[in-house]
Parts: structure tokens; C-alpha cells; sequence
């Protein structure tokens, strides 16, 4: 009960926040903001945005509301400069102190803000916009395997279909058609357009139809209109629309690969 010089608890929770007052007012921060004119009607009300019991945020709007009162062109930048220097000091006081930091921080912006309106968000430097997302790469084209990339017409027996290329690029297709039966295939190899017949029939067949014959043998193998889903004598057999398009856009000397 005796010798007992320790300060009362509540002195000892107030500690910080009255040493960071006095050390505003010993840096000269508020003294200088303070012996600037000031106009009575200007100054804003802030203590519904200030804790009573916090003798630091007390010292800071005293501080703030004498630089918001300097009536000249560095009004603005009189408050902004006392915002960051006691936001600094706020950060120093708190000793790593997250959450008082960020109460200090926010307390003197609320005040701020009352002052000079926007001054904040005028000062602030607004975060970069994210940068645009890359574009996705297109999808790479069906790009079937085995024919020559010089050939210009493809014919692939063993799937059934045929497709049109420029160097080695799919231009049209893949698309159904139908080849030469056992015993009259298709011959396989590289052939080339040699003439084209748009309403053409089979001599050799009873005058049978041959719409948008294009040959590429020597010996009556064409591209030609005709039902897909039945064996030929060794002609490729096509839609109407497949065999339009090809006997349009072949030419004569076009390479025709059979594979």
C-alpha cells in the first residue's frame, strides 16, 4: 500500500494519443495552420465526426480546421499538406498498430472531406485501369492430314471426304462425297483440272447426268453432282451445293490430290 507511484489506468490508455499531440504542436504543424486569419462563420462543425476522448484526433481537426480557413489561393493545398503530414504522424504514433492507424487515418479524412469537399478524391491518383485482357488466339482451323499442301483439291478415300486448299490451308470443307467402287476405284496420286463441263452426261452410262463435271484424269474420273451415299463407276460423287462450289472456284492446271 506504500510507494505505489504507478499513474491511474486511465492516464496510461491516454498516453499515445496525448504524446502525439504535444509533438504536433512542438513540430510548429498546427502553431503555423493556427496564425492564419480565420473567419468564424467558415469553420465547420466536425465534432459529431471526432472522438471526444481521443486528445490526437481533438489536436488534428484544430489543425485541419485552421488550414481549411486560410482565405487564399492555397487554401486547398494548406489542408491537403496538413492532411499527409498528420496522416504521417498518425502512422508513426500508432507503432504498427493496424487498426489504430486506420481509425486515426480515417478520422482525419472525415474531417478533410468537411473542410474541402472533394479534395481528396481530387488528389488521389486514380489506380491504373487494368490492362485488357489478351485476345483469345483463334481456333486453330480442321485441318485434315495427308494431302500435298500443293494441291488445291483434296480427295481422302479411306474417310470419304474431299476438301479445297490454298498452300496447304483448308478453304471449303471438309465435305461427304462418294468414290469408285472394288474394281473401279478412284485412281490414287496427283492429277490436275483439265477441262469442265457444267451440264455434262454420261455418254458411257446411258446419257447419265454429270451436273458440274470438273475432270482431272484423262480418262472420265470428275467431281460431279450426285447422291454421296452411293459407290461411283470412279468419279467423285458430291451435293448439288459441293459440286457447284468446286466446279466455280477449280481451275484448269489446279492439282487434284487422291490419297
Amino acid at each position: 500500500m506504500f510507494g505505489n507511484n504507478l499513474p491511474p489506468k486511465h492516464t496510461r490508455a491516454h498516453r499515445t494519443t496525448r504524446r502525439f499531440g504535444s509533438f504536433v504542436a512542438a513540430a510548429g504543424l498546427a502553431v503555423g495552420l493556427i496564425a492564419a486569419p480565420a473567419v468564424a462563420n467558415a469553420q465547420p462543425n466536425l465534432s459529431s465526426n471526432v472522438s471526444s476522448s481521443s486528445p490526437f484526433l481533438q489536436q488534428a481537426e484544430r489543425s485541419l480546421q485552421a488550414a481549411s480557413m486560410t482565405l487564399n489561393n492555397n487554401a486547398r493545398n494548406a489542408v491537403w499538406d496538413a492532411r499527409n503530414a498528420l496522416r504521417a504522424q498518425a502512422t508513426a504514433l500508432s507503432g504498427g498498430n493496424k487498426a489504430q492507424e486506420k481509425q486515426f487515418h480515417d478520422s482525419i479524412d472525415r474531417m478533410v472531406e468537411g473542410m474541402a469537399p472533394g479534395l481528396i478524391a481530387e488528389r488521389t491518383p486514380k489506380p491504373a485501369p487494368a490492362p485488357a485482357p489478351a485476345p483469345k488466339p483463334a481456333p486453330a482451323p480442321n485441318q485434315p492430314a495427308g494431302c500435298a499442301p500443293t494441291a488445291r483439291a483434296c480427295v481422302d478415300i479411306a474417310n470419304q471426304r474431299t476438301w479445297l486448299q490454298e498452300n496447304g490451308k483448308v478453304t471449303y470443307g471438309p465435305v461427304r462425297m462418294s468414290s469408285g467402287k472394288p474394281g473401279q476405284e478412284t485412281p490414287k496420286g496427283f492429277h490436275r483440272v483439265n477441262r469442265k463441263v457444267k451440264d455434262e452426261i454420261s455418254y458411257e452410262f446411258n446419257n447419265a447426268p454429270m451436273p458440274f463435271a470438273t475432270y482431272f484424269t484423262y480418262n472420265g474420273i470428275a467431281f460431279h453432282q450426285g447422291d454421296p451415299s452411293i459407290k461411283s463407276a470412279g468419279c467423285i460423287r458430291m451435293y448439288r451445293n459441293d459440286a457447284q462450289h468446286y466446279f466455280n472456284n477449280l481451275r484448269i492446271g489446279d492439282q487434284v490430290h487422291v490419297f
